[in-house]
């Protein structure tokens, strides 16, 4: 039965945050200490992600100090610029940046600096859609993001805005091939930490190959629950995880596969099912997969395009 990727790829996971915040932007912890916090919960790696604003003197933490054997960091920051169709700044999670990366210019949009993030070599994330209430215009105009952000905890817990399914789903539909990352947005204000986090396949935890698994969807995201596997033989797809509740399959429409009982930790879904429906004229040419265990703590794929299975 073949294994689909990041699966089926060389390496392990490794266990990392892309969005949090310290004292050089609007966080309450030093640098130093954000970092020695995720060391200290089990983490493999975190971004130190600031907020990219003059008013915070465009900051590009340098967190390759606090690298080891066992740890290690990605360079990046939170990058503004005008504006989204709500009229707010836009909020763009770029991890890879260059420490020397240039403030944006007075006339600089977000769509812009995105773009030239991106030719920097930075994974480029749409951050918190449904906190900045972004449509799905504003998903289309930043052409050159590799993915949404599809939890955000800090959004969750003070405000029940953290998802961003709404907007990833429908781009996928218009055939955007983007993945999905979940994160904190920790400012260790609140309990906004440990709550959403990345698991990237790669062969050695440093932060150019992390990097490149990321921009490669090599990942998986998780409140929780693991997912050790995604096989596909036919029209069957298996699906082993660690105790959970739910093993579901969704798409493009309403249509879903699932498998729901307490503890399992497996499941054979037919995904011919995703094709049969009560006035359902349009098959969805991507699927991806969701877990829920028993306190509700979730764990999502990235999407599975058909035409590369």
């Amino acid at each position: 039965m073949p294994h689909l990727p990041p699966f089926s790829l060389p390496g392990r996971f490794w266990r990392g945050n892309l969005h949090t915040h310290s004292t050089l932007s609007d966080g309450v912890l030093e640098p130093a200490k954000v970092v020695q916090a995720y060391k200290d919960a089990g983490y493999d790696f975190m971004m130190l992600s600031d907020h990219f604003i003059d008013h915070f003197d465009w900051p590009v933490a340098d967190t390759r100090a606090f690298r080891s054997n066992s740890f290690t960091t990605i360079i990046g920051s939170e990058l503004h610029a005008p504006q989204t169709s709500a009229g707010e700044l836009w909020h763009i999670v770029a991890a890879g940046l260059p420490l020397d990366f240039a403030p944006c210019a007075p006339e600089e949009t977000g769509v812009q600096v995105a773009r030239r993030a991106a030719d920097a070599g930075a994974f480029i994330g749409i951050a918190h859609p449904a906190w900045s209430q972004l449509t799905i215009e504003d998903g289309r105009a930043l052409d050159v993001a590799h993915a949404v952000e599809i939890y955000n905890h800090g959004c969750a817990i003070e405000c029940d805005r953290g998802d961003g399914f709404y907007l990833l789903d429908q781009l996928l539909t218009e055939g955007k091939r983007l993945t999905a990352f979940a994160t904190d947005d920790a400012h260790f204000r609140h309990p906004d930490h440990f709550g959403g986090w990345v698991q990237v396949k790669a062969e050695a935890n440093d932060p150019d190959l992390l990097l490149a698994a990321l921009k490669n969807g090599e990942y998986y995201s998780s409140q929780g629950p693991l997912i050790h596997d995604i096989s596909i033989e036919g029209p069957e797809l298996h699906v082993t995880t660690s105790p959970v509740d739910t093993i579901a399959v969704v798409c493009g429409h309403s249509r879903t596969v699932q498998r729901l009982g307490r503890s399992i930790t497996d499941a054979t879904l037919d995904l011919r099912k995703l094709e049969r429906g009560w006035l359902l004229t349009k098959q969805s040419p991507w699927f991806r997969v969701a877990v829920i265990d028993q306190n509700g703590k979730r764990a999502w794929s990235n999407p599975v395009w058909k035409d590369q299975l």
